[in-house]
C-alpha cells in the first residue's frame, strides 16, 4: 500500500491512548453515518505498544484521592469491562492496604467511591484489617496496617494482548496503522497557528486534525507545538510560582518474581485482587535481616501468566538529570540508564516477604533481565488533556495512562465537537488559574 499523503484525523502514537482514540473515533464516525474507511491514520515510530504501553504492569483501578481522577477512572473501568475477552482484561478487583498515616485519605476515597456508585468495601483498625487480609491469605503477616480498601471492580490486563486487541478493533473499523514512521516536525498554516501537516522520516502527511498521544515523549511534542518549557503555577495556597518546569521524569521500578502465578492464590484457590500496600512499618531484608528502610514505602503486585510469575513494582523516584537533557531513547528495558536497579529487586522481594510468608527465601527467583522505564510527568503529576492551535489535541497522561482506556472515547467525542465534563479538570490553564488537584499522603506521585 502506498505511503499516504493525507489523513482527515492523524494520530501520533500507537499506545493505549492513540489506539483507543482511533477505535472510538472510527466508531463515532460510523454511528454518525459518515465514511470511516481511510480517514483515520495512526503513526508510530517503532510499533504497536513499543513505548510505555508495552511495558505497563496493566493495573486497572479507581483508587485515587482526587475526585476528578476518580470519576475519570470509573468511566475507564467501564470501558475495560465492555469487552474483557478482546481486551485481555481480568476483573479481579483491587486492594489498597495502608498504615495509619494514610487511613484518613483512604477513608475519603471510599466515601467518594460510594457517592459515585463505585462498589468497594472499607475496613478500619489494625485487628479488623489483619483479619480481613487473613481471610483472603492465611499467611498474611504485614505489620502496621490499619485500613483496607477493597475495590470490587478493576483488576489487570495483559498489556501486549490488550494493545493488539484495541488495534484490531480500530483496524476492523477502517483505521490504518503505520509503524516505523517517525514524526520529526509540524507544518503550520501560513496564516494561522493550526497544523496543516506533519513531517515524517518517510514524507509529509497533511491533516485536518492532529491528535498527539506521545506517552513518555510528551516533552518533545510539547516543544514541537511551540509550548513553553517553563510555566506559571498558582498553588492551592494561592501562592504563584514562576519558572516551573512543565515536565519532569520519574524512573519506574517494576519487576517479576519467577514463581508459578498460582503461588499467589487466595485461600479458596482463586486469582486474588491486585494488591497495593503502603506502610511506614520498618522493612527488613529477606536476605540478611538488615534494615532496608524505616521510611514510608509502597509496593503493588499480582499473579500474571503473561509475565510468567508474580509481577509488580514499587514507588518511582525522580530522575535528577535536567529535564531537557533526559534521553528517552532507547526506551524501557533497552535503555542503558533507566532500568530497575538491584536495590529495587532487594526492596521489592523483601516487601513481598513482609506481606506474605510464602515469599520468604525467594530472592533468588527474581527475574534479572532489564525491566522498567521512565515516565514523563506534568508539573503537578496529573494529565493534560487539551486542544491547541485550533486543530491539535494533546493527550499527555503523566504516566497514569494504562488504566485510562476511556480517555480515548472522551477525546474522540471532543474532536467531533462535544465537550466532555470529565476532561475539564485536566486542561492546561489549570496551572496558571490554580485549579490544581489535591495531594494525598501516598508515596506515589500519581495517587
Amino acid at each position: 500500500m502506498a505511503f499516504p499523503n493525507h489523513a482527515d484525523f492523524l494520530i501520533v502514537g500507537a499506545g493505549i491512548h492513540g489506539l483507543s482514540t482511533a477505535w472510538h473515533l472510527a466508531e463515532r464516525l460510523i454511528q454518525a453515518g459518515q465514511k470511516g474507511e481511510g480517514r483515520i491514520l495512526v503513526l508510530d515510530k517503532s510499533g504497536i505498544a513499543s513505548g510505555a504501553s508495552g511495558i505497563a504492569c496493566g493495573v486497572v483501578r479507581n483508587n485515587y484521592f482526587q475526585p476528578a481522577m476518580r470519576k475519570l477512572m470509573a468511566h475507564s473501568v467501564g470501558v475495560w469491562e465492555s469487552d474483557p475477552v478482546a481486551l485481555s482484561y481480568h476483573p479481579v478487583g483491587y486492594m489498597q492496604i495502608s498504615s495509619e498515616s494514610m487511613r484518613e485519605d483512604v477513608a475519603s476515597i471510599y466515601e467518594q467511591q460510594l457517592a459515585i456508585g463505585y462498589e468497594s468495601t472499607f475496613v478500619e483498625g489494625a485487628d479488623a484489617s489483619d483479619a480481613y487480609m487473613k481471610d483472603l491469605f492465611s499467611d498474611w503477616q504485614a505489620q502496621g496496617i490499619t485500613s483496607v480498601l477493597h475495590e470490587k471492580r478493576g483488576g489487570f490486563s495483559n498489556n501486549t494482548k490488550s494493545m493488539y486487541g484495541i488495534a484490531k478493533k480500530a483496524e476492523d473499523l477502517g483505521v490504518r496503522i503505520l509503524t516505523g514512521v517517525e514524526v520529526v516536525g509540524l507544518v503550520s498554516e501560513s496564516a494561522s497557528s493550526s497544523i496543516s501537516a506533519v513531517e515524517t522520516n518517510r514524507g509529509v502527511i497533511s491533516c485536518e486534525h492532529l491528535i498527539v498521544a506521545p506517552g513518555p515523549w510528551a516533552r518533545d511534542f510539547w516543544t514541537m507545538l511551540g509550548m513553553p518549557d517553563q510555566i506559571i503555577v498558582k498553588g492551592l495556597d494561592g501562592q504563584v510560582h514562576e519558572g516551573v518546569d512543565m515536565w519532569r521524569f520519574w524512573q519506574l521500578e517494576e519487576g517479576v518474581l519467577q514463581v508459578p502465578p498460582e503461588t499467589l492464590k487466595t485461600n479458596d484457590g482463586k486469582v486474588p485482587p491486585v494488591i497495593h500496600v503502603d506502610t511506614d512499618a520498618p522493612l527488613m531484608s529477606c536476605v540478611d535481616g538488615s534494615l532496608v528502610t524505616d521510611e514510608m514505602w509502597g509496593i503493588y503486585y499480582k499473579p500474571d501468566a503473561h509475565f510468567g510469575g508474580i509481577q509488580g513494582g514499587a514507588s518511582p523516584y525522580k530522575v535528577k538529570t535536567p529535564v531537557n537533557k533526559v534521553a528517552i531513547d532507547p526506551y524501557g528495558p533497552s535503555s542503558p540508564e533507566f532500568i530497575a536497579s538491584d536495590d529495587f529487586a532487594h526492596m521489592w522481594v523483601s516487601a513481598l516477604a513482609h506481606c506474605h510468608k510464602r515469599f520468604e527465601g525467594l530472592m533468588g527467583k527474581y527475574h534479572r533481565e532489564a525491566s522498567g522505564g521512565i515516565g514523563c510527568f506534568t508539573a503537578d503529576s496529573f494529565p493534560v488533556f487539551d486542544h491547541f492551535h485550533g486543530n491539535v489535541t494533546l493527550i499527555a497522561d503523566s504516566n497514569h495512562g494504562w488504566k485510562m482506556l476511556g480517555v480515548g472515547q472522551l477525546i474522540a467525542n471532543e474532536v467531533l465537537g462535544e465537550s466532555e465534563e470529565l476532561l475539564e479538570p485536566f486542561r492546561f490553564d489549570r496551572f496558571e488559574k490554580g485549579n490544581l488537584h489535591p495531594v494525598s499522603n501516598s508515596p506515589y506521585p500519581w495517587s
